[in-house]
């Protein structure tokens, strides 16, 4: 029996748009497919609608995975320099914002524009609106039922993403195949993803709401140091929603508010040479005034400067430095923007992205459990996966 196509690749966002553009280069006929209305939405409301579309120091180190060297093959064979060279071929501005980030001048619909462009070039055709209701494999061809009729292949890839943000469309598809297909998968959490607190903490961080400082937050051995967000729900902002990728319910997470500043030296300086002034008014020299005030409060803690005894300045100053606080829980995957966990690294090529144990049939993307950090290292994990098995598919 001879296949319709060579390729048909399920999930039409960064990592699969990728793919098929590989594979129709090389000649290969592809169908690429998305069950969504609209192509590539991840892509056009991420980086606040201007896309973190790579992030120059993409490495390893920048990766969770339960094997930290997988993703070294794919992001060796196509870079950040790779992916920045296409979009200087569709003459996209861009710009570097801090740490690496690189954002559109313009939108993030560009992007999207730029790979139709490269899919119609490569001859791949595309359709949106697609479900997907049954797969089977046999006599070497992959066998699917889909809302526009029965299609055969002879490579299937999985780029159907995680569970993040399901107002898009995010679903269980990848992982359910993989398992059709006895692939292994590794337990998925919400990442980058606001924290939420119980009562108590919940009601500071409200009352603290759309207030921002630069922190220092720990937890497993990882320290993230970037903006911290107050919110009516808990805490996000940069920091955070880095250090979410690492957390597990029941973990403390630690807070430096100040990191720049030694704050028991600070106060020690202070109530010697101010010893009028309250706790408060010293902190708001090295914190917002808010914040300030809230920490004191928290802590009970008021009076002169000058009467009060260094163990409570100690305290205050841990209360500062060395906040240990438990979240309750993350906003889950509703604001979560990306996957932790997936197809497990064990069961596929970590060069061509082909399960071991199944001939044909690839996962690529965040449907894979290689999780990056934020600011713009999941696009190019997208982009490397994507390129990678296009060259073999």
């Amino acid at each position: 029996m001879k296949p319709q196509y060579d390729v048909i690749i399920i999930g039409a966002g960064a990592a699969g748009t990728m793919c098929a553009i590989e594979a129709g280069k090389r000649g290969r006929k592809v169908w690429l497919i998305d069950h969504a209305e609209k192509i590539g939405e991840k892509i056009r409301i991420s980086g606040g609608g201007r896309c973190n579309f790579t992030n120059i120091h993409a490495q390893a180190q920048n990766y969770i995975s339960a094997n930290p060297h997988f993703c070294k093959s794919a992001l060796k064979q196509f870079t950040p320099k790779d992916f920045i060279a296409l979009v200087e071929k569709h003459a996209i501005a861009w710009h570097e914002k801090k740490l690496g980030q690189l954002f559109c001048d313009h939108s993030a619909q560009q992007i999207i524009d730029m790979l139709l462009t490269e899919c119609e070039s490569a001859n791949v055709k595309m359709d949106s609106a697609t479900t997907v209701e049954n797969i089977k494999y046999a006599e070497g061809l992959y066998h699917l039922s889909t809302s526009r009729g029965n299609a055969t292949s002879q490579s299937l890839v999985i780029a159907t993403g995680g569970l993040s943000i399901p107002k898009i469309g995010a679903s269980k598809f990848g992982y359910d195949i993989a398992r059709q297909f006895s692939i292994a998968v590794i337990e998925t959490t919400p990442a980058l993803v606001p924290f939420t607190f119980q009562k108590t903490l919940l009601a500071r961080c409200r009352a603290l709401s759309g207030l921002s400082v630069e922190a220092s937050v720990t937890c497993n051995k990882q320290t993230f140091r970037e903006g911290l967000l107050f919110t009516h729900r808990g805490l996000s902002g940069p920091s955070i929603l880095q250090i979410s990728s690492y957390w597990h319910e029941g973990d403390e997470i630690i807070i430096n508010f100040a990191p720049e500043t030694n704050v028991l030296e600070f106060l020690k300086t202070r109530k010697r040479e101010h010893g009028r002034q309250e706790p408060h008014t010293a902190l708001s020299h090295i914190l917002p005034q808010r914040l300030a005030h809230s920490i004191c409060e928290a802590e009970n803690i008021t009076g002169r400067l000058a009467d009060l005894p260094d163990k409570t300045l100690s305290r205050l100053a841990s209360a500062v430095n060395d906040w240990h606080v438990k979240p309750a829980g993350t906003e889950g995957y509703r604001t979560a923007e990306v996957t932790r966990g997936g197809v497990d690294t064990n069961e596929i090529s970590s060069k061509t992205m082909e399960a071991k144990n199944q001939p044909g049939l690839y996962f690529i993307g965040e449907v894979v459990d290689v999780t990056g950090h934020l600011g713009g290292f999941n696009f190019q994990w997208a982009w490397s996966s994507g390129y990678a098995a296009g060259q073999h598919v």
